[in-house]
């Protein structure tokens, strides 16, 4: 991914059960601290976390436009900006201009704090690169609750240059229906995009 040149994608990618349960003992975990002022680093011990750009690129403009984008395949419909080039491949769905995220559909229960925490820093400790985790707690967004997960984590490697900049990411748990949908978004530390990504998550909605 050319990183200084891409800054924002969406990625939209439905999978089948199995991806994150739920599991009863996850559920009845309940002697951990409080999320909202966790911040604990899961990374690999290789590597380590690179230092913010001064001026990072990834800004969503104030003047973006935005539209309705909706799958009948994966049945959620969200709000994108204009614009942005889009790629479908059966269940999913690709917008790709200066902004990184993805959504991950599966048959489960309803997400928790403690599920969030036990399932997804799991896979970010065997996956992530450099993660640091920021916050996990639940929110109330204009289509119904969510739980919300932030994070920092390395990118990947530019393939060229082999450059890599420090990541903010901002996740979502959306529940309905036995069906659990995960809304990543994510750019350089310090770009400037808190009100396109609340009306981004406020607009996806699981039908």
């Amino acid at each position: 991914m050319r990183i200084l040149r891409i800054i924002l994608v969406i990625s939209l990618l439905l999978i089948a059960a199995g991806f994150m349960g739920c599991s009863k003992k996850n559920a009845s975990s309940t002697n951990k601290p409080s999320s909202s002022k966790m911040q604990q680093t899961v990374s690999k011990p290789a590597e380590q976390p690179i230092a913010p750009e001064k001026n990072p690129p990834g800004d969503i403009p104030d003047t973006q436009a935005f539209v309705k984008y909706s799958s009948s395949q994966g049945g959620y419909e969200l709000e994108v900006p204009e614009g942005w080039a889009r790629t479908e491949t059966g269940m999913d769905v690709t917008f790709t201009e200066k902004l990184d995220g993805l959504v991950k559909i599966t048959n489960t229960t309803p997400p928790t704090t403690q599920s969030i925490r036990t399932d997804q820093m799991k896979q970010l400790e065997q996956t992530g690169r450099a993660v640091t985790i920021k916050s996990i707690k639940d929110v109330k967004l204009a289509n119904g609750p969510a739980v919300r997960m932030v994070y920092e984590s390395n990118s990947e490697p530019n393939p060229v240059t082999s450059k890599q900049v420090r990541l903010e990411n901002d996740n979502y748990f959306y529940y309905k229906g036995g069906r659990m949908a995960e809304l990543r978004l994510w750019a350089p530390v310090g770009a400037d995009n808190v009100d396109q990504w609340n009306r981004i998550s406020n607009s996806f909605r699981l039908r």
